[in-house]
């Protein structure tokens, strides 16, 4: 069998369906749905296989697509039957009977009586009866004809399963035509012989096309195409006399010879299948199919049936994505157009466009092992993302801080960025004029005869907080953050809040602690891709360290710790620095634990422990912890935890707040 994604490539034509106005693709989308595959522990290449697989909001995936391509192919096999053509010659020949029959009972010479005893007893075979009646001399010009149709037909149905149309275009043919066609065939299978020997020339498939062009399937460009061609139809010709029953297939065989009047065109053809398989070995020649429905097809009709499914089961394979070196490029889409309509083909070709943007944009870059990782790119947009999720959940809580202000105290900066929607910071004349002169120009405008700002124009100038803040953020990466369905949550909300100080509070420094049996310094990039490994422990002991460890390097910031957890700690380091685990929590674990905690408050941290479960061991003790050193526990839903996290550094970088106890920033209970 051919190799279908050997074959498989887009062909751009004219534009074919769809709206000529609609937006480019869609990023915004798809990487927000492959980030949150990527932090669930799913690899870039795998998650953005699986959006194009599902598709989006408003656009129909690749699985959507198969069933189309499958729901097509069933009932192609449910519609039709292949008794088609035999149907059709056994309606003919019951006429010419039937005709006769009538001439003959008016004829009252004796050669009229043996003349019926013969059409009498006829075989019951429909192919042995037209054998039979090969030489007959016919009486009713009627019969007659309809004998000849016979003969016309096989001949029109034995070419059209070689060349689709030959049906219709043979259809009153003369005896001219039919000369002219037997010519071709002789052609045709001289130029393949040479082919097989090798010892063609383009010399040689030009003469066949000025003098035979007309005649053969498309416009092939050179010998190769016309085989390939010829050679696809050629095999669902086979493949179809396969799906027939044996005594279909006999009766074919013997009326074949009747073709045109004469076996030369079945010898013609079994000379070009026998052609053809030799140059194409690769073709399905030994298929079938099991049609079960009640539309009889033709031979050619069957033929191009025969066809489609085969094309069905090529875009079947190239939607599936599932062989090596997958991309949507592969997607023939012509064929989609053909089989289910053109607005299949405008999904497929955005879906095509939506990869390659996704692969051109830097969202996915590759790492030094070759694998597809999010780049920084991807990971800003990402947090940014995020942090709009977090501002619509904060923008409807009495006393809740804009994520679009840089500060209480703001003071600029010296730089500009874009205006996004909320934002209350003053325009850049300067810039925002700048860019509508550059807009115009390059719309080919004249921008001394006037000047029309667009949004897309404005920029606004940054401001910073006068406070500087040093953010530890410690999360829990233990097995059961993952068990319970709490690691995605986790990881969005250190994404959103590392996008926040980045971009927002530049002046302000934060720390990524992941702890688990150990804990350990983190990158975003690496905290997102991290895989949930099954590993006892909650070393919060160690974690608070590291967190001490990073207040002491910024003695002029404002110290804040933010605290996600789901377990008791349940580890501590030793005097060598391993890890010793116990559970229930070992009281050395607890004691070491408190005391790292009170180091950290010594240097002012303002603390929030952020309780994620109904765990009542777990919500006596954060509360006993967060007493300690004046700070706080919230106990926010799932859903909650980005606008509980960054509510809660909002304020405590805030400068003379008061009341932050009575409070829950992240719409969670306070405890």
């Amino acid at each position: 069998m051919s190799t279908r994604r050997g074959r498989g490539r887009s062909r751009y034509g004219r534009y074919t369906g769809g709206d000529p106005l609609a937006p480019p693709v869609d990023l915004g989308e798809a990487l927000a749905a492959i980030g949150e595959d990527v932090m669930a522990g799913t690899s870039p290449q795998r998650a953005m296989q699986e959006f194009l697989r599902r598709g989006g909001n408003e656009l129909r995936g690749l699985d959507d697509l198969a069933g189309q391509v499958a729901q097509r192919r069933r009932d192609l096999l449910a519609r039709h039957s292949l008794g088609g053509t035999l149907d059709e010659v056994r309606e003919l020949l019951d006429q010419a009977v039937l005709a006769e029959r009538k001439q003959l009972a008016r004829d009252l010479d004796d050669d009229a009586r043996f003349a019926e005893m013969r059409i009498v007893n006829l075989p019951s075979s429909t192919a042995a009866a037209v054998s039979e009646l090969g030489d007959y001399p016919w009486r009713s010009s009627e019969a007659r004809e309809s004998y000849e149709q016979i003969k016309d037909l096989l001949g029109r149905e034995a070419l059209d399963q070689r060349f689709a149309g030959m049906k219709q275009a043979l259809e009153g043919a003369t005896e001219q035509d039919r000369a002219r066609v037997g010519e071709m065939m002789t052609d045709l299978n001289e130029l393949l012989e040479k082919r097989r020997l090798g010892e063609d020339t383009p010399e040689d498939f030009a003469e066949f096309m000025d003098k035979h062009g007309d005649s053969v399937p498309g416009d092939p460009q050179d010998l190769d195409e016309l085989l390939d061609a010829l050679a696809e139809r050629a095999a669902a010709a086979r493949r179809m006399l396969n799906s027939m029953t044996p005594e279909q297939r006999a009766e074919l065989a013997e009326l074949s010879q009747q073709a045109f009047g004469s076996p030369e065109l079945a010898q013609a053809l079994d000379r070009l299948d026998d052609n053809l398989q030799a140059l194409r070995p690769g073709q399905d020649w030994g298929g079938s199919e099991s049609f079960e429905g009640e539309q009889g097809l033709g031979l050619g009709d069957g033929t191009g049936v025969l066809q489609d499914l085969a094309q069905l089961d090529e875009l079947s394979d190239q939607l599936s994505q599932q062989y090596s070196g997958a991309q949507m490029d592969d997607v023939d889409l012509d064929a989609l157009a053909r089989q289910l309509g053109d607005q299949a083909a405008v999904d497929a070709r955005t879906l095509a466009e939506l990869e390659r943007a996704l692969r051109e944009s830097g969202y996915l870059d590759r790492g030094a092992d070759g694998a597809l990782r999010l780049s920084p790119a991807a990971m800003r947009q990402l947090g940014k993302s995020l942090l709009r999720d977090i501002a619509e959940r904060l923008s409807g809580r009495t006393g809740q801080r804009d994520l679009r202000r840089a500060g209480a105290a703001g003071e600029l900066d010296g730089s500009t960025r874009p205006w996004e929607f909320g934002d209350t910071e003053p325009w850049n004349v300067t810039r925002t004029v700048t860019n509508a002169v550059q807009r115009v120009a390059a719309e080919g405008g004249d921008a001394r005869s006037g000047l029309r700002l667009s949004m897309e124009d404005v920029e606004v100038d940054r401001t910073e907080a006068r406070t500087q803040a040093a953010v530890a953020l410690l999360v829990d990466t233990s097995f059961s953050m993952a068990m319970e369905g709490r690691w995605v949550a986790m990881k969005r909300t250190a994404l959103a809040l590392h996008q926040l100080v980045t971009s927002r509070f530049r002046g302000d420094d934060l720390q990524l602690i992941a702890f688990g049996r150990h804990a350990r310094t983190t990158r975003i990039e690496e905290l997102t891709a991290l895989e949930a490994q099954y590993e006892q422990g909650t070393n919060l002991h160690h974690a608070l360290q590291l967190a001490h460890r990073f207040f002491r390097k910024h003695p002029n910031a404002q110290p804040v710790l933010l605290v996600v957890t789901d377990g008791e700690p349940t580890a501590h380091l030793d005097r060598s620095g391993g890890a010793e685990f116990a559970y229930p929590p070992h009281p050395v674990t607890l004691a070491l634990t408190v005391r790292a905690l009170d180091d950290v408050g010594r240097l002012g941290a303002q603390t929030t422990i952020f309780r994620l479960g109904d765990d009542y061991g777990l919500a006596r003790l954060v509360d006993q912890l967060a007493r300690r050193v004046d700070g706080r526990v919230v106990a926010p839903d799932l859903d909650d935890l980005g606008a509980a996290v960054v509510g809660s550094y909002l304020d405590a970088r805030d400068s003379g707040a008061a009341g932050r106890g009575l409070r829950d920033p992240g719409g969670g209970r306070a405890d």
